[in-house]
């Protein structure tokens, strides 16, 4: 077919123009992606993005953050620790960051204290801080710390055999301050009988004590009560230890026997063997308990009850509607019985109180809030790390030092790049590729020579 230069003109006009076409989307994509970034994280539990918390953090910051990382000229590093910022840069307009070869601007890393590669500055409202770690735990931690007006101050309670804070073992309380301690608390160790406590004393922590409170220490605690302090009281079953005025004064009351749940199906799927050992796997909306996505446990724990309007109360954690506070000696064949003063579940374990309290030398008003807990064992050591337990815990420092804004941010592993296998499964496998898929091949070889032998 013979083309006219008429027609040998519009084709070309034609290809011009989808040329040209074609530069602008490409080039439109491209201004696009520059200014819109989109991206997806299909990892098992998000862990390439922020987490909720973090993003939380974020929204409370109102002074713009600045991180200075030193590290050397690589182009590889540098891609990472862009990834990581970024996740936080695409949330906070004013977080930025800058990376800095030590050994060529000097005097920054003079200024800002660097004694060895990768050292992370983290900079926010005049006050900075040093960390080692660019994962979304250290910095979020680290942000959370710089953010906070002042001093929280922990003070737990001592000489009465109380949870220790310092040692290794594992009824005592040493990691959950390791975590305190790296969120921004200050902590302290008090004995009533050596002076009053601090005046500056954000939260009082009561743990467990196995040995009476004398009436003279007691009437500091209710002073400190009355006056508005913020208090954590864990107490274990038995004993009350001479602390039923402090009881009364805060209008609760600690149920008798233990809490138990013989739901036998249960504990085989958590792989728990003891009936006193009891799971929390719904919880009560509470500021405390708003993003606890795990179950917690509390390990011979009693039940806590409101028996006053004082505060005003509520349990945000309980055990399951089988269970009951067990009144009798714990064993394999336990069963509920209302004769002998068992108490029918759910069993509040946690109870939140609060009450608005006015300043009588101005209009002010000032929220009280405390936490009454039927256990102390799901704090420590060898407990903290179980489900949720540390997320709960640290929920429960924060909202009682009135930063209801701030969650815990526990770091998030990867279960994903580890594939499981039971034995049924790994046999169907040796089965399918040292059995099935070598037959197959011979089968087939032995069809396509048959075959071609008739021909």
């Amino acid at each position: 077919m013979k083309l006219s230069r008429k027609t040998r003109l519009q084709l070309q006009l034609q290809k011009t123009i989808f040329i040209v076409l074609l530069l602008i989307t490409v080039s439109l994509l491209g201004w696009l992606s520059n200014k819109h970034a989109t991206q997806y994280d299909w990892t098992s539990n998000k862990r390439n993005t922020l987490s909720q918390g973090s993003i939380d953090l974020l929204h409370t910051l109102k002074q713009p953050v600045l991180i200075s990382v030193y590290v050397q000229d690589d182009e590889t590093v540098h891609a990472a620790v862009e990834e990581i910022l970024q996740r936080y840069q695409r949330v906070k307009e004013d977080f930025k960051f800058h990376l800095i070869n030590p050994d060529i601007d000097f005097e920054s890393a003079q200024r800002d204290g660097v004694e060895r590669y990768g050292q992370i500055i983290v900079k926010y409202n005049n006050n900075k801080e040093s960390i080692a770690s660019l994962s979304e735990q250290s910095i979020s931690s680290a942000l959370l710390r710089l953010s906070r007006a002042g001093d929280r101050k922990v003070v737990f309670l001592k000489g009465h055999g109380e949870r220790s804070i310092s040692n290794d073992d594992n009824t005592s309380y040493s990691k959950l301050v390791t975590e305190l301690t790296a969120k921004g608390f200050s902590i302290e160790a008090h004995n009533l009988l050596l002076s009053t406590l601090p005046a500056d004393t954000a939260v009082l922590v009561l743990a467990a004590p196995d040995r009476a409170l004398l009436e003279g220490e007691i009437a500091h605690i209710k002073t400190y009560i009355e006056d508005g302090g913020n208090l954590l009281w864990m107490m274990d079953p038995g004993d009350t230890q001479g602390t039923e005025d402090l009881a009364s004064l805060l209008g609760i009351r600690f149920l008798p026997g233990i809490v138990v749940d013989n739901n036998t199906n249960l504990r085989n799927t958590l792989r728990i063997q003891h009936p006193a050992m009891i799971p929390v796997l719904d919880y009560v909306s509470h500021p405390v308990t708003e993003n606890i996505q795990y179950n917690t446990l509390f390990p011979i724990s009693q039940g806590v009850v409101q028996v006053d309007k004082t505060f005003d109360g509520s349990v945000i954690a309980q055990s399951l509607p089988q269970s009951w506070a067990e009144t009798s000696a714990i064993s394999d064949e336990i069963t509920y019985e209302a004769d002998n003063g068992d108490t029918q579940g759910p069993v509040g374990i946690v109870m939140a109180l609060e009450r608005t309290i006015a300043d009588e030398s101005s209009t002010d008003k000032a929220v009280q809030r405390v936490i009454v807990t039927g256990d102390s064992d799901f704090m420590a050591n060898s407990y903290i790390g179980v489900g949720a337990n540390l997320a709960l815990g640290l929920n429960m420092f924060n909202w009682l030092a009135g930063d209801d804004d701030i969650i815990a941010i526990e770091p998030r592993n990867a279960p994903d790049t580890q594939l499981q296998l039971d034995d049924t499964e790994v046999l169907m496998i040796g089965i399918g590729y040292f059995i099935a898929l070598p037959a197959g091949l011979i089968l087939a070889g032995v069809v396509i020579w048959l075959r071609r032998r008739k021909r």
